[in-house]
């Protein structure tokens, strides 16, 4: 899979997981979280990103692994604290193993471009 189409699928999922743990899932208070929409924001930088990629894509490529990287990780940290399977676990999931894929597929691509630059 080309790193492009998989940081746009990455940036649908965390833009639709977002909005839905905002408007679907609310605090215990019947309250939205504004913190659901973390995942959307960094959706649409992401997908934003995605944009100006052929222009120039080993620095928007950097850009958008360690976004990912960051997201990643602040998403494992939440699932790793929810007390409960629920609506919010599974999102902090979906986020978690999208950014997670997302991730495999940048490293394998930079690793595929540095061994065709040595050759």
């Amino acid at each position: 899979m080309k790193p492009v189409l998989v940081n746009t699928m990455n940036a649908t999922i965390l833009i639709i997981s977002g909005l839905y743990g905002y408007f679907w899932v609310s605090t215990p208070g019947g309250e939205h979280s504004p913190t659901a929409l973390i995942p959307a924001a960094f959706g649409i930088v992401l997908a934003a990103l995605g944009f100006f990629w052929a222009k120039s894509p080993k620095v928007i490529s950097h850009i958008v692994v360690v976004l990912t990287l960051a997201l990643f990780i602040m998403c494992a940290i939440r699932l790793a604290k929810v007390d409960s399977w629920g609506p919010k676990a599974a999102i902090f999931l979906v986020c978690t193993f999208s950014n997670l894929f997302a991730l495999v597929i940048f490293i394998k691509s930079f690793i595929g471009a540095r061994r065709n630059r040595v050759a």
